[in-house]
This record gives C-alpha cells, structure tokens and sequence, in this order.
C-alpha cells in the first residue's frame, strides 16, 4: 500500500523541518544568507509534506510508478536532510563532555566550526536545490489545494476489553473438544513414547490449543516439562538451552561452556534419558528442525509425551515418523464461536448489537473464514471506528477486494492491509519498529517505549510527556489488536510486556523492508534491500558469523546507520568488531542482546546522536570506551547483566544520562551527584561503594526508581560511618521516590531511613523489602498510602498484625511476601497458619505467596474480593502438620474475579502421599470456586522427594 511507503517519509519530514525551524534561532547565530536558505527550504519540505500526507490516504493501484519512485527519493533525501542537520548541531556543541577545556582549546574549536559554517551554506544550497527538483516532480503528479494535517491525539488508555479479547480467544477457540480430543491421544496405559502433531494455517490458534492442553495436563508422573518455540530461522543452541533451563538449572547453568549444538543435544539427553517427560515444541518450520529437535528427546519408552505445531503438514507426518503419532488438523472456529469473540471486543454483549450491523457483521465474519487472529483484528480495527452501518459496510468492501477463491491466510492478510492502512501515519512507524524483534520474541514495553523516543518516533520535547505519549501509542496498538499483551500489571491498565503474532510480524516486516525502514538479516540472508538502498536501521536477528567481515566494513562505512540491534549467538561480530560500533554520527540506538561474547567497544570515534545504549550479554565481559564522556545527548545506559567491575570515572560527565543500570558487583565512581538528570539507578551494592559516593547519591534530586543491594555482614555493621552515610542518604531519597527496592538491610537500619515518612506521606508507589520481623517495620509501612506493589521478604516473624497492616493499605494493587526462616533457621512460629480476612485488601488484584518454610494459609469468606491472579509456593512436607484441610484453606472463598491460580509444590523432604494430598486439595477447591479459574499446579525440587509412604517421615528438609 501507498500508505507504507509515504509514511516513514511524513514521520521523518517532521522531524526535518522543526529541526530547521531550531537552527534559525540565535543559539547558532548563522549568517543571514544561510537562513534565507534555511527558511526557503522549510517552505519546500512543507509543501512536499502535505503531498505525502495525501499518499497515506490511496491505495497502490491508485498510484502511478512515477509517483511512487517520487516517494521513495523524498523519503531517502528527508534522511539525508536530517542526518546533515545533526552533524551541523554536534559540530556546533563540539561535546567537550562538560570538562572545563581551557582557552586555547575553545578558540580552536571556535576556529574550527567558523569553516564548517562555510561549508553549511553551500550544504544547504545543494539540498535547497535537491529539495526542488523533488517537489517540482511532485507537483506534477498531485493538486494540493486540500492538504491532509496531522491532528494531535489525546493519550489513549488501555481499553482493557483488548486484553480481555486475546483471554477470550484461549477460552473459545473451539477449546474444549480439541483439548480434551488431543489429551485422549495423548493419554494410554502403556509406557509408549507418543507424539501428537497439530497442524494448520497461520492465525488458527494451535499454539493457544496446544499450550491449553499442556496447562491442563498436571500429572504428576512427568519428572520435566518444557516449552520451546522453533521459529522459521531457529537458533538451535538457544533452543536447546532453553529446554535444558526449564528441565535442570544446574546443566543449563554449564551449558554456557558448551559450544556446539552436538554437545547441547548430548547434554538434554543425558537430562532425559531415564526420565519421563512432557515436551512442547512450537511453530515447526522443516522437517530437519524437527529431526535436530527429537535428537536430542530420548525413546526411553517411560511414558513420554511430545506436542509440536507446524502449518506444514509435511512437516506434521516427518514428526509423527516412526514412532506412535497422531496428527491432530486445527479447525477453525464456528460461527456461533465467531460471533461471540467477535461482539466481545465491540458490546458488553451480542444482544446490544443493533440488527442492522448483526447483518454486516456476519459478512464480515463469513471473509475471517473461522480465523481467531483474523476476527480479533477486524474486531480491533472497529473498535476504532463509529458503529454505523455504512462505516461497517465500508470495512465490508475493503475485505471483500480480496478475490473469493483467495485462501484463508491470503484473506487474513487483507485484513492486516485494511487494519495498516486505518492507522494514523504516527502510529505507522511505530508499528513498523516492532520489525527490529525476532520472530517470538518476548518485548519488554518500556524498552520498546525508550526505543521509540530514542529513534525520534516520538515527536515532543519534553522527556517525560514524550515517554507518556508512547505509552499511549503503544495502548492504541494493542486496542487495535496488532500488539497482543502478554504481561499485564497493576490492575489491568498497563501492559509490562507484549508480542507479536507471527503473521503479523510478517505482514510488519514485509513493509518495513519495502519501506526500506529497516534491513533485516535473520540466518536466512539479508532481507531485499540491504543493497539496493542506504541502510537507515539494522537488525541483526541469528548468528551471522559467516558474514561478519562483510557487515562490520558495512557498519564502519555506515555513515547513515541511525540504530544497530543484534541478538542471538554473535560472538564472531561482536568480538572482533565491536570497536566499529561507535563509529557514526547520527546513531541513536546500539541495543546488543547476546550471550557467552565479549563486546569491547573500543573508542568514541565521532561525537554522534547517541541516546540508547543497552549491552545485554550474559556471561560475557564488555569494555565500556574510556572516552564515554563524548555521548553526550547519552539517556539510557543499560548493562545490568555484563561483567563489568567498574565503570569509567568520566560517566559522571554524561549530564543527559537519565537511567543507569548496571550490575551489583559494579564499582562505580565518586561524584554521582553531578548527575542531575539521573531519573533510574540500579542495581548498586552500598556495601562495596565508598562513603563519598553514598553521600553524593542523596544529592540526585531527581531520581525517581532506586535498586540497591545493602549486605548487613558483620563487617559492614562495624563500619559506622558506612552505616550512617547510608542510612542519612536514603532518608533523603525515601520521601522523593516512586519506586525503592531494597536488598538484605539490616532491620535496625531500614527502620530508621523509612522512619523519615513519618508524618508526611511519600509518593512511593512500588516498594521491594528484606525484613526480619514484618511487625516491626509495619507502622513505617502502613503511612505508605500511595503504595500499590509491595514485596517483602520475611526471614522471621510474620504474625497477625503485621499481615493486617499490608491489608489496610488503600492502594496496593499487587502484593509479593515470602516466608523463610531466618538466618539461624528459626521461624520464629511453629506450624503457623495465617488467615487472611475479608477486612482489607480491598483492591488487591495480584497475590504471590511464597512459603519457604513450615506455614499454611487460610483464606476467610469475603478475603481478597477484587483478586484475579493467586500464586502460592507449598511446602509439601508439611501437608498433615496442620491439621484437616493440609496447607490451604478457604480457596474458594477468595474473589469472584479470581481468574488463574498458579501453584508451585515443593517436593523437598516430603513423601508422595503428602504431595498427591497437597495437589488433591488444590485441584478439589479451585474447582468449587464460582468462577472456575484457570489451574496450573507445578512440582519443583522433586529429586530431593523423600522415599516411602509414611506421612510423619522424620527427614531433614531440603534447602529450598
């Protein structure tokens, strides 16, 4: 479409010209004939502007080659307008780092920039003149007497029945007859090794059918589980590693020294070899995926089960090959299914669908051919729209241009098209980012959200408003059902992360690479236009070790390269070619997500635009550049997971830099107080930082989120002035800061810094807590009315009036607690149960409650009546210890919203009939509750599981 290839053009153009528009002011004091030249430009990019904004509103069939090769020049040349105007204004800042250079150096950058200046002018002619002939062509092709502007939106909440729509999709998708057909396949008496292959289009919803069954099936006969999903360009050493995590986390702990993907395979089956378990491998693209898969799954013939999804059906029988299989084809939903998720995103109920759209809404639905993906987003796209017969029927035809013979699948990807095009053009190039993610990739929303600022996708100049409106963007997004939210927080209203369907990434990625958005290489090669244009955006998606001279001369000679994102297994590219990273003046954004690489990133080599740089690489070393101070426009510095043992001194010359994120074990540097835009800190260890830096952190007046990590050893504890500093420091922060987490304080110490809120009420709204005795740092707690997520970690005494405190909370949405014996081992309570009654927790709608030692809940009538999500960690040993009903009490006594309930059951110690009883009990009051809520029931530490049957087993615990 038309609108694909205008749009990166309008959202850079925008950019261009209020850049132009900040050069004429006296800040750069340009000469008057080098304004003229400005202005008249201005006026060209403008006129250009509004044609392009027309553009968004035709087809391409309603375009002529002519006028779309005039695109695609304004396009490439607005980049190039940009790029020259940001190496204009970092000629002008000269980024000395906020040093005090001395005369003689300021009057030779001032020499310096005076020639530049020179050069500006006749810079600015060449383009005047390029500038012209393009709009000139465009003349020639469009009236623009009516121009198409921009109107600004207001912020969009989360229609929180979007969210409510992808959970409606797991329970309708004809779910309960497949799932429980699929579970009979799986089900047999015998010890056979058994597959289950289900197969289908694109959008059907087998990944959703598939994982419905491995959530339902909680046997306790499986020793491992997992869930693994394949991709059409798999990294094969990730997936076997993330097998080998959910399997055994002490092999996936030395996995890091295998290299290979025969060493992993040999590794998971080893794991597996006498075990059985239950395998769940996802989105099978070719047979040889498949075979390198099953490899590493032994035939040990104890029962094991394996699922796979695949569109192919090639690719289905190549699974079902040689063993006992069944092949399982996807259906797609009825009508009477259609109707209901459908109307559930556009009325409270079908019956308010007014007669007239139930007509047009079942020829809409009859185009979606049963597809759950292709009615969510139809159903998305009208949500946006007036429920008026004629804007339905409209909808109707635009579905209806795909010819009736079209398949399903070309169908769906109609109505993507439709659901594209409605999209406002500032919404266009966010979504087009979303292609810079690998296929499956789970993405953070702030990161996302930063990237998007970062990139300039966002216009504004205000930090926090821009960061407010890509929150709203990315709301509009997931209400339109082109984002599926899969982590969402709080009670409902903010999604903390999201993915993308496979199709529609697809559909995102085919217009980005056309639009020349972004160049792409994802093991299969490069996408198309990694030589035909200027690569503006690279992402780097699989292992391209085999290209990786190639692309590092191509970053080195990429003068025009605006962000460089890699992920997977990189470590050829990143090892030996790092230092080319900080080569290139208008970078904004260098996201590397890698692990077991080192990354040294050698020396600022230009004073570029950089604003993002997060170096994600686990396991690995990085170096950061010495002469860091020149990123100077530098906003996010992320490298929380790097082995990094200090960071260099000239950080805290970075006087933009507003998140800094770095491990515990970083060292970091005295002065952090000269950085008074720091907004986010974590995660810094007090206990190896010296008193100047702790003094120097009360003075960030700014600073809004702290993590930090404050070991009570003994050693401390003697270091008074350590102690002091820490705690006058943190009394500071305490009444300024919206979210505190908190690591291994000593009590005396905690209640003390939290004593400074008394009687003023800080803004603190997340708050993360060790404590010793919850009784104790209650009454500091209970003036905390703004806070609306709260964990604490409790090594001790837990009794009645500390748990009634959190209760009376007003505003917590979210509540995290774990009991665990103290440092000698002693809990303080013997076999305590603690009741939870209906006073308080009136807005609670997220629970984890972790029991780490010998304590049982019960739940009163009326307790907890807003809460949708219950978590609980059970020690299974201590199933008979508490009298009738064992560990929990009163499970369906909780909330009528409750919608999923999550139980770990520790094995350690415990013998079988104590956990058999635990998850007997659980299975019997969840399904007595009202609202019948989604049960997963998980064993962990099963190999430390005593022997025998005696339920008063005399052994010592297992460290859990």
């Amino acid at each position: 479409m038309a609108e694909v290839m205008a749009n990166a053009a309008t959202s850079v153009m925008g950019s261009v010209i209020g850049k132009l528009a900040d050069m004429l002011t006296d800040k750069y004091n340009l000469a008057r004939d080098v304004k003229q030249g400005i202005r008249s430009l201005q006026d060209e990019l403008r006129t250009m502007e509004a044609m392009l904004l027309r553009l968004e509103d035709k087809d391409d069939d309603q375009i002529d080659p002519l006028a779309k090769d005039w695109r695609s020049k304004v396009r490439e040349l607005s980049y190039d307008i940009e790029d020259c105007i940001d190496r204009f204004v970092l000629n002008h800042s000269h980024g000395d780092g906020g040093s005090t250079a001395n005369f003689v150096h300021k009057a030779i950058q001032m020499v310096k920039t005076l020639f530049k200046d020179r050069g500006i002018a006749e810079e600015i002619r060449r383009l005047k003149r390029l500038v012209s002939e393009q709009s000139e062509r465009g003349k020639r092709y469009y009236d623009i007497n009516q121009c198409l502007l921009a109107s600004p939106t207001q912020p969009v909440p989360l229609d929180l029945r979007a969210p409510a729509l992808f959970q409606e999709a797991r329970d309708l998708v004809g779910i309960d007859a497949p799932r429980e057909e699929i579970i009979s396949l799986l089900r047999c008496e015998d010890k056979e090794h058994k597959v289950v292959s289900i197969y289908g289009i694109g959008g059907q919803g087998k990944t959703t059918l598939a994982m419905e069954v491995y959530n339902k099936i909680t046997e306790a006969a499986f020793d491992s589980r997992a869930f693994v999903s394949v991709s059409q360009t798999p990294d094969m050493k990730k997936l076997l590693r993330d097998i080998l995590s959910q399997i055994s986390k002490s092999h996936f702990d030395q996995s890091q020294m295998l290299e290979t993907v025969e060493q992993l395979i040999r590794t998971v089956k080893e794991c597996l070899k006498d075990k059985r378990y239950f395998i769940l491998i996802d989105d099978i693209w070719n047979v040889w995926a498949w075979e390198l898969v099953r490899s590493a799954l032994p035939r040990n013939d104890n029962g094991s089960r394996i699922i796979t999804t695949t569109r192919i059906e090639a690719v289905a029988k190549s699974c079902c090959t040689g063993i006992a299989a069944q092949m399982y084809q996807a259906k797609p939903l009825s009508h009477e299914d259609s109707q209901r998720l459908f109307f559930k995103r556009l009325f409270l109920s079908s019956d308010d669908c007014h007669p007239d759209l139930r007509k047009v809404s079942d020829d809409i639905l009859k185009k979606c051919c049963g597809l759950p993906l292709a009615i969510i987003s139809i159903a998305g796209l009208l949500a946006n729209r007036s429920k008026a017969v004629e804007v339905w029927v409209n909808v109707l035809r635009s579905i209806a241009a795909a010819v009736d013979k079209d398949s399903p699948i070309d169908k769906m990807k109609r109505i993507l098209l439709l659901s594209y095009v409605d999209l406002p053009h500032h919404l266009k190039s966010c979504l087009l980012y979303l292609s810079v993610f690998p296929e499956d990739y789970p993405i953070d929303c702030r990161q996302l959200i930063l990237l998007w600022v970062a990139e300039g996708l966002i216009p504004g100049q205000d930090r926090e408003s821009m960061e407010q409106l890509g929150r709203s963007y990315l709301n509009e997004l997931i209400n339109r059902s082109l984002v599926q939210p899969t982590k969402v927080v709080g009670h409902g209203a903010t999604v903390k992360q999201c993915r993308v369907h496979d199709v529609i990434l697809e559909f995102i990625v085919s217009k980005a690479v056309e639009d020349n958005f972004v160049t792409i290489w994802n093991g299969n090669g490069f996408s198309k236009n990694y030589s035909s244009n200027k690569i503006r955006r690279l992402s780097i998606q699989k292992d391209i070790s085999s290209r990786a001279e190639e692309i590092a001369k191509t970053i080195r000679n990429g003068a025009q390269i605006r962000s460089i994102n890699i992920f997977g297994s990189n470590s050829v590219l990143l090892n030996k070619h790092a230092t080319e990273f900080l080569n290139s003046q208008v970078l904004r954004v260098l996201n590397i997500e890698v692990q077991y690489s080192e990354c040294p990133l050698g020396h600022v080599k230009s004073l570029g635009q950089l604003k993002y740089l997060r170096l994600l690489t686990k396991h690995s070393v990085i170096k950061l550049p010495e002469d860091i101070e020149k990123l100077q426009r530098l906003e996010t510095l992320d490298v929380r997971w790097a082995r990094l043992e200090n960071l260099p001194t000239c950080i805290i010359q970075l006087h933009k830099l507003v998140r800094l994120f770095v491990h515990a074990s970083v060292r970091l540097p005295d002065g952090i107080g000269s950085l008074q835009a720091l907004e986010e800190l974590s995660l810094i260890n007090l206990g190896i930082q010296s008193v100047k830096f702790i003094q120097g952190l009360g003075d960030l007046t700014n600073l809004k989120l702290l993590q930090i990590d404050w070991p009570c050893s003994t050693e401390l504890r003697d270091m008074k002035d350590h102690k002091e500093a820490s705690i006058s420091t943190l009394s500071k922060l305490f009444t300024r800061l919206r979210e505190l987490c908190v690591w291994g304080s000593d009590p005396d110490a905690t209640c003390s810094f939290m004593a400074s809120c008394v009687p003023t009420p800080p803004p603190l709204q997340m708050l993360l807590l060790d404590t010793h005795n919850l009784n104790r740092v209650g009454p500091q707690i209970s003036s905390l009315v703004n806070l609306s997520r709260l964990s604490i970690r409790v090594h001790g005494e837990a009794g009645k009036e500390g748990i009634n405190i959190l209760a009376s909370l007003p505003m917590l949405l979210s509540l995290t607690v774990s009991l665990s014996d103290d440092q000698d081992g002693d809990s303080g309570i013997l076999y305590a149960r603690h009741a939870i009654s209906s006073q308080g927790f009136q807005r609670l709608v997220k629970v984890n409650l972790r029991c780490w030692r010998e304590a049982a809940l019960e739940f009163e009538p009326g307790a907890m009546p807003k809460l949708q999500r219950l978590k609980l960690e059970l020690q299974a040993r201590c199933q008979f210890k508490f009298g009738e009903g064992g560990l929990v009490l009163g499970l369906q006594n909780l909330g009528l919203g409750l919608k999923h309930v999550a139980v770990e059951v520790a094995c350690g110690a415990a013998v079988a009939d104590e956990v058999e009883a635990l998850e007997d009990d659980i299975r019997g009051a969840a399904a007595v509750h009202p609202n019948r809520p989604i049960l997963q029931i998980q064993r962990i530490h099963q190999d430390c599981m005593a022997q025998g049957c005696s339920r008063q087993a005399s052994i010592q615990p297992c460290h859990t």
